[in-house]
């Protein structure tokens, strides 16, 4: 039996589903607060333009390089692109269950497996769309306020590492968006879930090199092309590791996107839905 599979129906499906997550979800007052999120560093790096045009601050061309990397690393990394793949990401089903609107999708003619890829696109598109263009246009904010000072030859060779900082961006929402994704369809309490995972990826930098490779945060780090140092009290205590070479971390991210989304294709075909116990 050599029955052909309608890839050509079901991507068309994934467009049409994703065309209805982006006005559903996305348009809406609870999208706000990543639409704040995502413009905050933006405005953190107008502020200090603002603020060295007025002689407010002084900063040579490597601590500007330096601070950028790491409100990119501690700030739009773990804060920013984190809490919106929460907000965003696990309320994809979880959203539809407590509004009790989900049950219209499970009886339209649509493969679930399909509906689980739709969905995720849907947000993937919009988060990277809102990170990247922010990370891209604070960067150039950056670079404008070296090209004014002593600077200006730092300016030319820290525009080529702009195409690594929005990869990585992109990577964060692609990584963070799978897991908060199956996080969201396997737990009707979203608290425990993001803080078990926000508690893991902050005590990251004190672990043992072995656990360091089970996080997302590790491998975004190892492909920024600037690495921020570790202060504060406990730098002490902080282990040390290799950063994952680019080759293995991309395809590696890549690939626990992919388990994922099988993960939660498989859980959502046997998926019961029950509004009353919700």
């Amino acid at each position: 039996m050599n029955a052909k599979l309608p890839w050509g129906l079901w991507w068309t499906q994934v467009l049409a589903i994703m065309r209805l997550e982006v006005k559903k979800n996305f348009a809406r007052k609870r999208a706000i607060p990543v639409y704040l999120l995502a413009a905050s560093p933006l405005a953190l790096f107008v502020a200090h333009s603002i603020g060295f045009a007025r002689g407010w601050n002084q900063c040579s061309g490597n601590e500007d390089l330096t601070m950028f990397a790491r409100v990119f690393q501690v700030f739009v990394l773990r804060l920013a692109i984190f809490f919106s793949a929460v907000a965003v990401f696990m309320n994809l089903f979880r959203g539809e269950v407590l509004e009790k609107s989900l049950h219209y999708y499970f009886l339209a003619p649509v493969r679930r497996e399909v509906l689980v890829v739709g969905k995720y696109l849907s947000a993937l598109v919009v988060t990277c769309a809102l990170f990247a263009v922010s990370t891209a246009l604070s960067y150039l904010v950056l670079l404008s306020h070296l090209s004014q000072t002593q600077s200006r030859a730092l300016a030319g060779p820290a525009l080529a590492q702009l195409p690594a900082y929005l990869g990585v961006t992109v990577l964060a929402c692609v990584g963070y968006g799978a897991v908060f994704l199956i996080l969201g369809l396997l737990f009707r309490n979203p608290i425990f879930p993001t803080v078990g995972v926000l508690v893991w990826e902050s005590i990251l930098v004190f672990l043992p090199s072995i656990l360091k490779k089970f996080s997302v945060i590790f491998y975004l780090e190892s492909l920024c092309p600037v690495k921020a140092p570790f202060h504060g009290g406990g730098a002490m205590f902080a282990i040390s590791a290799d950063p994952t070479p680019a080759h293995l971390a991309v395809p590696g991210l890549l690939c626990l996107t992919a388990v994922v989304l099988v993960l939660a294709s498989l859980y959502i075909r046997r998926m019961e839905i029950r509004y009353g116990t919700e």
